[in-house]
């Protein structure tokens, strides 16, 4: 019997569309809702699941996965599980989990890392979809309700017990006991299940305090050695004390007279006769020297002052955001247990004057700057004593201690006039303006979470957000910020030794991402299709000039020239949001030229980060690797790399190169933070070849704008007559938010995204395409000048010439 089959309706082509755009699109997984609810306790599940590296060893990588109640920990294999050698830990309650049915990816991102996993079998993938959905709502289920001890990380640290150091235990039994006499009141799942996970993470505080005694001990030691040296000091005369030779463990380039630490300087004298009776010759000196030096200048004992370091200033943050960000409109007991806990923690802060107190300014001010930590590298012998002048024995050690100290002055002193861009044959420095007209608005009323929650995986450029957010600059101008320290080029192109000249052009590309670490807050406006910007700096000895070149894909194009260098760039970006990260990912090279001696440079830009988006305590990283070469000379070459931050190490910002002869041979070394500073060579004698410019005064008020950044929409009637009508400096939307008027600004950036449209509606209906006028595509499809913009400024003039109307 034959059946009729009947073709598909509209209606179900439709629906099978919409199913199969569902299946290709980003999808979030929900969470617990309503407070405390009866989740059942999920089986385990393990199995090998895909994972995305993209530095190194870029690709997908074969791992295994074990989850145990909302925990997911992975491995190389099952056995390395087992044995405790993870390579990751995923809190799945604490994560915003995001899954593309079609590509068969799960996304975990866990603010700190992003997690990227794939699976190959649809039904895999399902199982694994729905375990982890089980997991995820029976951990943050667990987090509301509080349980006794269970933590996340389960490394088995030995504690050393010390009375000084606070006892991570204590506070964790003292939030208990609030915890009890508050169960019953409603909790919900805000920021007290929060900070319920961190009091869960007891080993790593118990990892801290360990550290701590460890530092403590160190520290007291040192104290004792200080302390006998300042009697022997006093009790034997003054060339018995200068004659001590340096000990073989410490290099000469490590030897410095300084006092400047008072906690290390000062010396409690009362045990003097003591110390005078258990040391009864001058040979003694000596041996303290060499222990004082074996101590300071062994690895783990900086090592294990910075880690601590490192993780008292994450906790302190962490707990403060989540204090700050408490939903309830009255600290619940929990939180005020907690509260009083740790203050009375704090009420012991008198006995531990060896122990420094972590800087909360920022989070990713972890340690002192590199330059400080050098110093810290030093032998103290007793300067503060004035009755004693140095005689001729002192010679050896203080020639080197004026070496270093003339060769860090020189080069402050260069980095100085390198910095305030002097002007040669005797020309004055234009009067530029050094603060904004407004400070920027208050962005807490706007909820990211509604506007991005739709975009998970996609490509934020297309997507619009709100005024507030942007900052008064847009990406042509960042493009220019780059150029902020071009001294380094200057630099570059009068150092005769290749290798040298490696090392300026690696510290420049570095340089260029020093303004963006107060920055994280801001995005720069997008620029329209046409839109253009120009920057002359004599003071600089640059002019610079930057268009829109392409609109899809967004494409902006730059060069600059001087009388020493040639720098040119065409950037794309992909902007990728994963639900408490946004991925900025930029493609497209950066080219330096030097005439001088025919060197073509070029390199890759690295991945930026930024963290904590969906919160006010936003931070940003760089992470990956910047390839330079010369493509003229395969003479040298060299390699920076950006390293990634872990949870729990002091490598925060941190950035470490090599320049490399033809043969792969080391020749120089660079390191240094992308915030702080570069400095080439081996510590403790390296060279410091660049600093971040100080920040001008309210920075924080003013986006986070460095005093270059502050120049760069500046606008003056003379420049303004000069300009072409499609300069962003006349763009009214980002004028009308760098004078405080939201409400105005954000109509004109809505008009103007419209005329946007119309005119490409306009080329779409004539089958025609847009043509840059300063820049054109080369043979190797990247866009350079056509060295027609500063000619046409001169004559006949941007007045006299045929703009389009971008605004």
């Amino acid at each position: 019997m034959s059946q009729k089959i009947s073709s598909p309706s509209h209606s179900n082509s439709s629906s099978s569309s919409k199913h199969d755009s569902r299946q290709d699109s980003w999808e979030i997984i929900e969470g617990l809702r309503g407070g405390l609810s009866n989740v059942q306790e999920p089986e385990n599940q393990a199995g090998y699941m895909l994972k995305k590296r993209k530095w190194p060893m870029k690709g997908w990588h074969k791992r295994f996965f074990y989850l145990d109640k909302g925990i997911l920990k992975y491995a190389k294999c099952a056995a390395d599980v087992e044995k405790g050698k993870l390579h990751g830990c995923i809190d799945v309650g604490l994560s915003v989990m995001a899954i593309k049915k079609k590509a068969k990816c799960i996304d975990l991102d866990a603010e700190e890392n992003i997690y990227h996993l794939k699976i190959k079998s649809q039904e895999l993938f399902d199982e694994w979809v729905s375990k982890l959905r089980h997991h995820r709502l029976y951990r943050q289920n667990e987090i509301a309700m509080f349980p006794h001890e269970k933590t996340l990380f389960h490394p088995h640290y030995p504690l050393t017990s010390s009375p000084t150091i606070p006892d991570s235990q204590s506070i964790r039994k003292r939030a208990s006991l609030a915890k009890q006499s508050s169960f019953h009141s409603p909790v919900s799942f805000t920021s007290q299940a929060k900070v319920t996970a961190w009091l869960q993470s007891s080993d790593d505080m118990d990892r801290c305090t360990k550290e701590l005694s460890v530092c403590e001990a160190q520290l007291l030691e040192l104290n004792h050695l200080l302390r006998s040296m300042e009697v022997l000091h006093r009790t034997y005369s003054a060339p018995a004390i200068n004659a001590l030779q340096v000990p073989s463990c410490i290099s000469a380039g490590s030897i410095r007279l300084h006092a400047s630490n008072p906690n290390l300087s000062s010396v409690d004298l009362t045990n003097e006769k003591t110390y005078h009776e258990t040391l009864d010759s001058p040979i003694d000196v000596s041996k303290l020297q060499e222990d004082f030096c074996r101590i300071v200048s062994h690895k783990s004992f900086h090592s294990t002052m910075k880690s601590a370091l490192c993780m008292l200033t994450t906790e302190k943050e962490r707990l403060k955001q989540m204090l700050e960000h408490d939903s309830c409109p009255a600290p619940s007991a929990q939180l005020m247990g907690l509260k009083n806990a740790l203050a009375s923690q704090d009420s012991c802060d008198g006995s531990r004057p060896l122990v420094h107190q972590a800087s909360n300014e920022s989070r990713a001010s972890i340690t002192e700057s590199l330059s400080e930590f050098f110093d810290a590298q030093e032998v103290l012998l007793s300067a503060s004593s004035s009755e004693n002048e140095p005689s001729e024995d002192d010679s050896y050690i203080s020639d080197i201690s004026d070496n270093m100290s003339m060769e860090n002055f020189s080069n402050e002193v260069e980095n100085e006039r390198l910095n305030t861009g002097c002007v040669e044959n005797g020309g004055s420095q234009e009067q530029r303006r050094c603060c904004l007209p407004s400070p920027s608005p208050n962005t807490s009323n706007i909820s990211l979470w509604n506007i991005l929650k739709n975009n998970i995986g996609k490509d934020l450029s297309k997507v619009a957000m709100p005024v507030q957010l942007n900052e008064p600059l847009n990406t042509l101008q960042r493009l220019c910020e780059e150029l902020e320290y071009s001294e380094l080029l200057d630099k570059a192109a009068h150092t005769q030794d290749p290798f040298e000249r490696m090392v300026y052009i690696a510290t420049f590309a570095v340089s260029g991402y020093a303004s963006s670490y107060y920055r994280a807050g801001g995005k720069p406006f997008n620029p329209v299709l046409g839109e253009t910007y120009e920057c002359d700096r004599p003071d600089k000895g640059f002019c610079f000039v930057a268009e829109q070149v392409s609109h899809h894909p967004p494409i902006s194009a730059c060069h600059a020239e001087s009388k020493n260098f040639i720098f040119w760039q065409d950037v794309r970006w992909r902007n990728k949001f994963w639900g408490k990260s946004m991925e900025i990912v930029p493609v497209g090279k950066t080219h330096v030229v030097l005439p001088g001696f025919g060197d073509h440079y070029e390199w890759n830009k690295v991945t930026s980060c930024i963290h904590n988006i969906l919160s006010g305590q936003r931070w940003i990283e760089h992470y990956g690797e910047i390839s330079i070469k010369n493509s003229n000379s395969e003479k040298c070459q060299c390699k920076v790399t950006f390293i990634k931050a872990k949870y729990w190490s002091s490598s925060m910002n941190e950035v470490e190169g090599a320049v490399t002869d033809h043969k792969g041979k080391v020749v120089h070394k660079l390191f240094g933070k992308w915030h702080e500073g570069m400095y080439y060579g081996s510590p403790p004698s390296a060279t410091c070849i660049w600093r971040m410019n100080p920040m001008p005064p309210d920075y924080e008020q003013y986006y986070g704008f460095t005093k270059f950044a502050l120049e760069l929409n500046e606008l003056d009637p003379l420049t303004k007559a000069l300009l072409p009508p499609t300069d962003s400096r006349l763009r009214l939307d980002q004028r009308l938010l760098e004078e405080g008027n939201v409400e105005s600004a954000e109509v004109q950036k809505q008009r103007i995204e419209q005329l946007q449209r119309e005119r490409r509606r306009v080329l779409e209906d004539n089958h025609m395409t847009h043509q840059p006028r300063f820049f054109q595509k080369s043979r190797d499809d990247t866009w350079v000048s056509n060295n027609t913009y500063w000619e046409l400024r001169k004559d006949p003039g941007f007045s006299n010439f045929d703009c389009p109307v971008l605004w």
